[in-house]
């Protein structure tokens, strides 16, 4: 068998400070849990990010892992005007606290993995805050950022959780299922079975929120009691009740729907209806803003306030189009990622994101993939997977259902389509598996526009599938689990299938038991295959279908003198070649490889514990060749990297150097050079016209480590770059400031 012989060379670069200005998310900012005032502004938790808000200007901006956050979602938050320091709570236990000099990330207190360490709840006091956790409740000072005491609410291994907890008068009130207690902080604070007796004991019941100011009130989900701390009076009749906030003058109750705003004394004073499920407001310059569950902030006029971001988080597939963007949010039990709600898919319309009201009163979509009409990109075809009666594809028009091609129902038994893709031509495709209920009918249906439906051709081969993909009249069909990948050649010629023919890739074709999960076509016409244990390319593909048994290639690397398989046993959940032929690859719980054409070099190695990525398991990668951007799709929200590479031609773009000037006490990485041409010759020269650098640039970019032939760094001055394309018939010129 064939071997690529490589010698890699691999530089993992972590996100520097200038490079974290190149990502930006498209979250949901629709879930928002906490809000706080700060001086002229709101500032509101999500389960995605913080976002503030400006009343007296309309102004929202945000904060996210995208731009300074070290996580993704946030289950608690409290802020202290007085310090202007918030602390963000997520649900794996971690801490941000957000100061004016900083983010800092506070690791959770190490505990066995099995104990629930989320964080419910924070109330800052002071310099203190106390954190409420699924295993009990501790205390943070904050300007030293360590945990101080701790109470685990453990007997015998099992903990009893804190739902919310607030400092008074140096004594911590917590609400727990098992009642409201309290305890000073003192020797004996982190006691459980303190806890438990009288008079710490305060009100046994199943108690949600508590909070405190002259007094204390803590709430069931039907009524609030609030008192001194030792006697107690109750307001009953509450639907459900999501949060209680005391002032020193009132007490703020958000019930469901509804806010009911009460005086200490328990006098009612105002209600305002929302309309729809929210959890916690706010009085805010006498004006009441509520957190909403779907529509960010409300004021009392209802104006939803919030960044524009998708309606959910949830995301599987992503479709790019002429500045458009359409997010598929079902998913595949067998890739971990299938669980409701079911959502349907959003669209960014080039000037804000709509979620089809189509979805809002139907939850039975477990949609795959939606893709855009090339020639009317208004009409859009999407795959529902699940729901026998409602499976099938669909069209929409401008965002409105149009039609539902059920198959087979007559039957009794619906195919399962998978995802779909347009050839050059326009033509329509989509794979299907289990084509009339059959074990061994996995092909693929195509759109025969004359009739407005679609036609079935079952290959019967397999009974899974994947998205497919198309090129120069060959569609292509990975195959997860079982078999291995499907090449059907339909000559161009989508409703004659007469003269087609079809290749299945399996194990005898060096394609690894376990199945295909991603393909992808480079520039070289190269097919490279993304398995569930490793990676293949498949030169020329258009000529290998005719072979009798065509090979795929492994690609080895050398390292530490050792030779072996590149992504070797890793799950390959996605491939994509960007314009400069470099390939962005992703690992299933391994993030994202942007690596050399061939595969030799690893540029960047994105995770989530070095870069802004939600999740280690991108299940979606899709480049915008005009802006450059990748997008990288996962179940926590979809992030956007500023990459370097745009359109990519054998002459020059637009040329750009960046950052420029260098500044060393401010930057310490490389310059980088976009817009150039696909191959391109570089001299770097000192302002006198010595030579200090050359180089030839694969692929539109170039990076230049500011080091000159001797691997010494410049000395400060202007360089001037001279640049010619492969044949020399276009040049581009640049200058680059230097400041040791």
């Amino acid at each position: 068998m064939k071997k690529i012989l490589l010698f890699i060379s691999v530089f993992i670069t972590l996100i520097s400070q200038a490079q974290s200005s190149k990502w930006s998310d498209l979250f949901s900012y629709n879930n928002v849990k906490v809000i706080r005032e700060d001086g002229d502004r709101l500032v509101a938790a999500t389960g995605s990010g913080i976002f503030y808000y400006y009343p007296s200007t309309g102004e929202i901006k945000k904060l996210s892992k995208a731009n300074g956050l070290h996580e993704v979602k946030i289950s608690a938050f409290d802020y202290n005007t007085s310090t202007q320091t918030g602390i963000v709570g997520y649900e794996n236990g971690s801490l941000d606290v957000i100061t004016p000099n900083g983010i800092f990330l506070i690791v959770d207190i190490p505990l066995s993995a099995n104990v629930n360490k989320r964080i419910n709840h924070i109330s800052i006091n002071g310099d203190r805050a106390v954190i409420s956790t699924g295993y009990g409740v501790s205390i943070f000072n904050i300007s030293k950022r360590e945990f101080g005491d701790t109470a685990f609410f453990s007997t015998g291994g099992n903990y009893e959780g804190v739902n919310s907890a607030v400092i008074k008068d140096n004594t911590v009130y917590v609400a727990t299922n098992l009642g409201l207690k309290r305890h000073e902080i003192n020797s004996t604070f982190a006691i459980y079975s303190e806890w438990n007796v009288s008079p710490n004991l305060v009100q046994t019941g199943t108690f949600k929120k508590v909070d405190a100011a002259n007094i204390v009130a803590f709430a069931t989900s039907n009524d609030v009691r609030y008192g001194t701390g030792t006697s107690f009076s109750t307001i009953s009749g509450f639907a459900n009740v999501q949060d209680v906030r005391v002032t020193d003058s009132q007490i703020i109750v958000t019930d469901k729907t509804q806010v009911y705003i009460y005086g200490t004394n328990g006098i009612r004073q105002k209600t305002f209806d929302a309309g729809e499920d929210i959890n916690t407001a706010l009085l805010y310059n006498n004006n009441l803003f509520t957190g909403t569950l779907l529509s960010g902030i409300f004021n009392e006029q209802k104006n939803s306030l919030k960044p524009d971001g998708p309606y959910n988080n949830q995301s599987y597939k992503i479709s790019l189009m002429n500045g458009q963007i359409w997010v598929s949010t079902g998913a595949r039990s067998e890739y971990n990622q299938m669980q409701p709600p079911y959502l349907g898919y959003y669209h960014y319309n080039g000037s804000n994101w709509v979620y089809p009201e189509f979805f809002r009163t139907n939850n039975q979509f477990n949609i795959l993939d939606v893709v855009p009409n090339p020639s009317n990109p208004s009409e859009v075809f999407f795959c529902n997977y699940f729901f026998s009666g409602q499976r099938g594809i669909y069209k929409m028009v401008d965002d409105q259902f149009v039609k539902q091609y059920i198959f087979n129902a007559s039957q009794g038994v619906s195919d399962l389509p998978i995802g779909c893709t347009f050839d050059d031509k326009n033509n329509l495709m989509c794979s299907a598996s289990w084509i009339n209920g059959n074990v061994s009918g996995t092909g693929y249906y195509y759109y025969d526009r004359s009739t407005d439906n679609f036609v079935v051709n079952n290959l019967r081969v397999s009974n899974g599938g994947q998205k497919p993909m198309t090129k120069d009249g060959i569609l292509y069909i990975p195959i997860p689990r079982i078999t291995g990948l499907i090449m059907y050649d339909y000559n161009n010629t989508i409703s004659s299938t007469s003269d087609d023919r079809f290749k299945l890739l399996t194990n005898t074709n060096n394609i690894p038991e376990g199945g295909v999960v991603s393909t992808a076509i480079d520039k070289n016409d190269d097919l490279w295959i993304g398995t569930a244990i490793g990676l293949r390319v498949l030169s020329n593909p258009k000529s290998a279908i005719l072979e009798d048994n065509p090979q795929t290639d492994n690609i080895i690397i050398e390292e530490n003198g050792l030779a072996e398989e590149l992504f070797r046993d890793a799950n390959i959940l996605q491939i994509t070649a960007d314009s400069g032929n470099q390939k962005w690859v992703s690992v299933d719980g391994g993030g994202v490889f942007y690596m050399s054409s061939n595969g030799d070099k690893t540029i960047y190695h994105f995770t989530k514990s070095n870069s802004p990525l939600p999740n280690d398991s991108v299940t979606d990668i899709q480049i915008d060749e005009k802006t450059g951007k990748v997008y990288f799709a996962t179940i926590d929200g979809i992030m956007v990297y500023q990459g370097d590479v745009t359109e990519v031609t054998s002459n020059f773009g637009n040329v750009l150097v960046y950052p420029n000037p260098v500044v060393y006490a401010q930057y310490k990485g490389n310059v980088r050079i976009r817009g150039l041409a696909s191959k391109t010759n570089i001299r770097i020269t000192d302002a006198a016209g010595n030579l200090v650098h050359s180089a030839v640039a694969n692929g539109g970019y170039f990076e230049w480590n500011l080091n000159n032939r001797r691997g010494v760094r410049v000395a400060s001055g202007i360089y001037y770059v001279l640049m010619t394309n492969e044949d020399g018939t276009d040049t581009a010129t640049a200058k680059i400031a230097v400041v040791n």
